[in-house]
Formats: structure tokens, sequence, C-alpha cells
């Protein structure tokens, strides 16, 4: 058996490849709710000004995980290369395609009469409405945020692999935060443009930039303060696998195994 190919680095990798899915596929489903960050956190509102726009700080709740979809792709990288990144990247895409598929599917039933009130003693007059609000996101959402996931995969893995040519193994904080910096820039102004510039909302260019900087400033603080958490997995990881088959693997994953 390979150096690099052990029953504990197969385990790895499935665990890594879960958690990447179940991340990314919540970050989606719960990326319907827009909360307000200044009263979460019990601060005065901020009241941004940007091209022209002001506001709040507004956000999805898909931001809380999707951060952690790009650190995951940063450990991924590492140890298994672009190959193991592309796998997991369109196994994502895939399952949530497959996802909202059967979420219309299921919206598209018609519901137990005595169902649709059940809600009634929680505020919720009819349960069909509201299931169909939370789960049948726009298919501009949809697509916006598929495709924008997609990009920004690609562009984190070209990224991550140019800067480790260039420091090798020294620097991992460079090449993570590095990649996931640049990654979710082109993913905030893209999944923004399809979904609200293109979609029946019609947002203005302006609107677009400042919503846009505002999601992506967040989002790169969030991606800032988890460079320790980078490390703490590879340690993890190393410490799990043994230094001699880490080692292997990351040889391999530089090379392009």
């Amino acid at each position: 058996m390979h150096g690099a190919d052990t029953p504990r680095t197969q385990r790895l990798f499935v665990v890594l490849a879960g958690f990447f899915v179940c991340n990314a596929l919540m970050a989606e489903f719960i990326g319907v709710k827009v909360f307000a960050l200044e009263p979460t956190l019990g601060i005065d509102d901020v009241g941004w000004s940007l091209f022209g726009i002001s506001g709040t700080l507004n956000f999805t709740a898909g931001v809380l995980l999707w951060p952690v979809v790009f650190v995951m792709t940063d450990i991924v990288n590492e140890f298994f290369g672009r190959r193991g990144v592309r796998f997991i990247s369109w196994l994502a895409v895939f399952l949530i395609v497959y996802a909202f598929l059967f979420a219309y599917l299921a919206i598209r039933l018609v519901p137990a009469g005595f169902w649709v009130g059940a809600g009634a003693s929680q505020g919720v007059d009819d349960m069909q409405v509201a299931f169909a609000a939370i789960f049948g996101q726009g298919m501009w959402t949809i697509a916006g945020s598929v495709t924008a996931f997609a990009v920004g995969q690609v562009v984190d893995v070209a990224i991550y692999h140019r800067v480790r040519r260039f420091t090798g193994e020294r620097m991992i904080w460079l090449r993570a935060t590095g990649s996931t910096l640049v990654s979710q820039l082109v993913d905030s102004f893209i999944v923004l443009h399809i979904a609200f510039v293109l979609g029946p909302q019609q947002w203005s260019t302006e609107q677009w930039l400042a919503v846009g900087t505002v999601n992506y400033l967040y989002k790169a603080l969030i991606a800032v303060l988890l460079t320790p958490v980078i490390y703490f997995g590879h340690r993890a990881i190393e410490a799990w696998l043994g230094r001699e088959t880490a080692d292997a693997l990351k040889r391999r994953a530089a090379a392009g195994g």
C-alpha cells in the first residue's frame, strides 16, 4: 500500500468530505434568513454608507457557515490536492441541486388539512405557506449561490497552489487565508449579481457594489479570525495520521496527485 494511501487517510477524506458537504448544504438552506448583526450583538446600528447607498449590517444566515466551507477547502487542498477539492466541490454542487429539487417537490405535495393550521399556537396560521416560503427560495437565488460557490472553489484552489509553489510548506496562513480572501471576494459579488441584479429585483449597480462590499468585509474578517483553526486542523490531522503519512499526503497534494 502506498505510504499516503492508508485506511486512516481514506476515513479522513470521507469525514472531511462529509463535513464540507454538510456545511455547504446547510448554508444554502439557512441562507433564506436575513439577520441584523447590530441587534444580535447588542450594539448600535453602524449605519454604513457606500457608493451612495446606506444601511445597517444585515446578512443572510448562510454567512455563518460559508467561511467554514472555505476553511475546509484549504484543509482538503493541503492534504488531498486539486483532485480532492474538485471532487468534494462538484459533489456538494450536485447534492445542493438535488436537495432543492426535492424541496420543490415537497412544496408541490398537497398538504393535509389538519397540518395547515397545526402551527397556529406558534403564530403560524398557514404551515404550507410558511414551508413554501422557507424552502422555496427563488431559482435566481439558487442559481447565483451554486454558480458563485463553484467559481469560488476554482479560484480558491488555483490561488492556494500558486502560493504554495512559492512558500513550500512554510506560511500556511498565507496560502490558506489569502486564497480564501480572494475566493470569497469572487463568491460575494457573483451570488448577488445573479440573484439580485439579473434576477427579478433588478438591483442597481451601486446597491450591488455596496451590499457586496459589506458582505465581503464581514466574510473576510471571519476568515482571518478562523486562521488559527486551520493550524489546529493541520496539527490534529498530522497527529492522527502520523507525521510520515501526513507528509506523504502533502507531497502528493503539492505535486497535483
